[in-house]
């Protein structure tokens, strides 16, 4: 007997909220108009037209990564499949790899590595506390891996390694090849893959960058490309060969069908980040996530991370005292139509400050959302504080006040 048709398949406008989500969580965030409108179009993966967008997909790539390098690529896939073309890539079975960990993604590198068959060895670090140089140098000595993972900013606890040009130089030291995970970090503060010497920087579309979630990039120094092109054995993984991926990024030859929907996505966001500068860029970014910071401690909440540790892209909250996390982030999303992310690993809640996140009106929102939620659920929060100190600490910086 044939399967049936199956029953009360409903449009997405019967699914869907009445008003639209205002996306502030961990990722993805929201996206401009002209990336929306892009990834709206398709056109031949193989023709001239495509071939022009990868090239300015390419340049626009290297100023946001800070490179000059001309082995960067697409990945059809999350951050997490750039993540995975990056490490399998450059460990090769039976290779040293120091992994740094600071939490779940970090740890996920560490995984991937020894899935690749790498001889891994976990660097853990204490909860709330960058990575030290001192003791990855110390590591470095005795171990002498070959390869060193490490993430800018750890999305799941709010963690910012902010020793990373350090930790990259010492690695060069021992002529270790350094990966790092700028998921949640590109375009939203400094990273210069040239100047720091890192070998692999990864990102996914769906944060930073203000782009659709699917579809990311990885960027090569020349050193680590040549690694990948001396490697004698095959590798197992097809779609993530960056060998042969390297064949339609600069070759014009066919790997797979390329998702050009989510490439044209990513011109455009490229393209806007551009027109606005990277310096512009990151002063947006550390405006918005401090004054949102100063809102949600005046409002009588606490920050997860010590200011030393804290990172700005994705902020963590401890939870109040008494509150449910799932109800609290299902009340603001259902009563305020304001969603923030909760946690992987720490008692915290998470709200992101990254590329379309990063704007004046939604920072009032979402401390509203926040503060209106906790108060229903039974917290002590004074919510007119949090607004106030929001929006001195905006003008503030915009006014150079002290």
């Amino acid at each position: 007997m044939p399967i049936p048709v199956p029953d009360n398949i409903s449009p997405l406008d019967n699914l869907l909220p009445d008003e639209p989500l205002l996306m502030m969580g961990a990722g993805p965030v929201p996206i401009p108009e002209r990336v929306a409108a892009a990834n709206s179009i398709v056109i031949n993966h193989l023709g001239d037209t495509m071939a022009d967008v990868i090239e300015q997909v390419k340049a626009m790539s290297r100023y946001v990564f800070q490179t000059e390098s001309r082995h960067i690529l697409g990945v059809a896939g999350p951050g997490s499949a750039a993540m995975e073309m990056a490490v399998v890539n450059l460990v090769a079975p039976g290779d040293r790899v120091l992994s740094i960990c600071n939490g779940f993604f970090s740890s996920r590198l560490a995984e991937m590595a020894e899935r690749a068959a790498g001889e891994v060895m976990r660097l853990d670090v204490p909860a709330k506390e960058s990575a030290s140089p001192d003791a990855i140098a110390t590591a470095l000595a005795e171990h002498r891996p070959r390869v060193l993972t490490i993430v800018q900013g750890e999305t799941s606890n709010t963690i910012f390694n902010r020793h990373l040009a350090k930790i990259a130089r010492l690695a060069r030291e021992r002529d270790c090849l350094v990966i790092v995970d700028a998921v949640c970090t590109l375009s939203t503060m400094p990273l210069e893959m040239d100047k720091w010497g890192v070998d692999a920087v990864i990102t996914g579309g769906q944060k930073g960058l203000s782009s659709i979630p699917g579809v990311s990039l990885v960027a090569f120094s020349d050193r680590a490309w040549k690694a990948i092109s001396n490697r004698g054995d095959q590798l197992r993984h097809w779609c993530l060969d960056a060998r042969l991926a390297d064949q339609f990024w600069y070759r014009k030859s066919y790997h797979y069908t390329a998702p050009v929907s989510g490439i044209l996505a990513m011109h455009e966001a490229l393209r806007l980040i551009c027109h606005e500068t990277l310096p512009a860029r990151f002063e947006r970014h550390l405006r918005c996530s401090v004054a949102l910071q100063a809102g949600i401690e005046a409002m009588g909440l606490t920050l997860y991370a010590p200011p030393q540790a804290r990172l700005n892209s994705v902020v963590g909250i401890d939870i109040p005292p008494g509150v449910d996390a799932r109800e609290l982030l299902r009340y603001m999303s259902r009563r305020y139509r304001v969603e923030i992310s909760g946690s992987f690993g720490p008692p915290i809640i998470r709200i992101g400050q990254m590329g379309e996140q990063s704007r004046a009106h939604n920072l009032f929102r979402t401390v509203h959302a926040l503060g209106s939620a906790s108060k229903a659920l039974g917290a002590e929060v004074d919510l007119p504080a949090g607004v106030a100190a929001l929006e001195k600490s905006l003008e503030a910086f915009e006014f150079g006040d002290d």
